[in-house]
């Protein structure tokens, strides 16, 4: 996200009206604004337009939004891309599964504009504070670079979603420092965004997948840390 580019933003709803009213906001407060009504039409248009941050419904014809994002996330020129879910169900289970396929924030209907505006900023700004972090960090037989956003296994590529790799960054600069859940929600997805602290259980498992057991270790009571 370069300094002299808009911002994009695609915003998916099968509802006009919202797609309008996000879409005037949007472009107001000067990102570049594309949208789709549907989520299999949101996978096509993401692919060319590559934005920096998407805005999807949860319930929509043909593809809900969860799978929609389970798609957007295999595509490896979007793994920097911001995903907000847009949604007016309110169960816990929705929002689990919304965090489980990759979601970086989850806002109910009805919708603010101005509040939405703001959670984008603040998404961006902490972003922005992250690139400032670029370290590569080597323990065992992992590399972690977090400016290519890449993870080695005994030289061999792992792809992990932006959440993900951030977590296990963030544990392996802090070598046998056990964190609390609340401690890595507030590091990894910061104070502005409400998530469950069962997403950092979630994440952990699907981290321990790809690269094993032998280097996330849970500390009964009190969290998780990275052993060196």
């Amino acid at each position: 996200m370069g300094n002299n580019q808009k911002q994009r933003v695609l915003v998916v709803d099968d509802e006009e009206d919202i797609i309008e009213i996000l879409t005037y906001n949007l472009e107001k407060e000067g990102y570049e604004v594309n949208s789709a009504g549907d989520g299999i039409n949101a996978v096509k248009k993401a692919a060319i337009f590559k934005p920096d941050i998407i805005l999807l419904d949860i319930m929509m014809p043909n593809q809900d939004g969860v799978e929609t994002c389970r798609q957007l996330r295999e595509n490896p020129d979007l793994k920097n891309t911001f995903i907000i879910f847009l949604t007016a169900r309110s169960e816990e289970y929705s929002e689990v599964a919304a965090f489980d396929v990759g979601a970086d924030d989850y806002i109910h209907k009805p919708i603010k504009p101005r509040a939405l505006v703001s959670r984008i900023a603040a998404l961006f700004r902490r972003e922005i504070k992250k690139e400032g972090d670029s370290t590569k960090i080597t323990i065992k037989d992992l590399i972690i670079d977090r400016t290519s956003f890449t993870l080695l296994k005994d030289g061999e590529l792992i792809v992990l979603p932006k959440k993900e790799f951030e977590l296990i960054h963030f544990l392996a600069k802090n070598p046998n420092t056990v964190f609390s859940r609340d401690e890595l929600l507030k590091n990894i997805w910061g104070t502005d965004v409400f998530v469950l602290a069962r997403t950092v259980d979630v994440h952990i498992r699907k981290i321990r997948e790809k690269i094993g057991d032998d280097y996330i270790f849970t500390v009964k009571g009190v969290g998780y840390k990275f052993n060196s």
